[in-house]
């Protein structure tokens, strides 16, 4: 949902107010978040985003086995570093391979904590290069359904400020958000728009 600051929607009353008082213009509505959210590219790329994150979290589950059987061998060694039933030098020994083993959770511990801010930065960079794309798709539509059918203003009606509608009423404009999905779907690849069921639902 957008969400917009008062001035803007000042400044969107204003030009509702000086519409009212043309004749000449004209005015349609549309949904923006139906239209984001029914395009196909958007189902395409949750899709994508959904893929990667379960390639992150396998991965991340395989680095935390590794930590995990690193810390145990860890605890072994240093138990037995202290075992008093053996000779100073195999004592001597067995701390030396517990300080290694230590050095390598540190490693790990490292690498964990890179994987995940790299990963984080980088699914953060997709989403926003796919939203501009989304919505870069979406404006084209909008801008020339406006020109061909000479529209002055099209209004989002999902646009919200504080979490409150700005238009909480609109009535007898013409409403172009199923217009716009349909031509945004229109070139759709097959099966691009079939629901995905979740593996994990009953």
């Amino acid at each position: 949902m957008t969400y917009l600051p008062r001035t803007l929607l000042a400044a969107l009353a204003a030009a509702l107010l000086a519409a009212s008082a043309q004749a000449q213009m004209k005015i349609a509505v549309v949904n923006m978040k139906t239209v984001f959210d029914g395009y196909w590219k958007t189902k395409q790329s949750d899709a994508t985003v959904k893929e990667r994150q379960g390639e992150f979290e396998g991965e991340r589950k395989k680095m935390a086995d590794d930590y995990e059987r690193l810390n145990a061998e860890f605890r072994e060694l240093d138990k037995g570093s202290r075992d008093p039933a053996i000779s100073a030098e195999e004592q001597k020994k067995r701390k030396e391979s517990a300080n290694a083993k230590l050095l390598e959770i540190r490693e790990i511990e490292q690498s964990v904590a890179n994987f995940d801010r790299n990963f984080k930065q980088q699914i953060t960079d997709q989403i926003t290069r796919m939203r501009e794309n989304i919505f870069r798709d979406i404006r084209e539509v909008v801008d020339t359904k406006a020109k061909a059918a000479n529209y002055n203003l099209i209004i989002n009606t999902a646009a919200e400020t504080t979490q409150v509608p700005v238009f909480m009423f609109a009535s007898g404009l013409p409403d172009l958000t199923q217009e716009i999905v349909t031509e945004l779907n229109a070139k759709a690849p097959p099966g691009s728009l079939a629901e995905k069921k979740d593996p994990a639902a009953k």
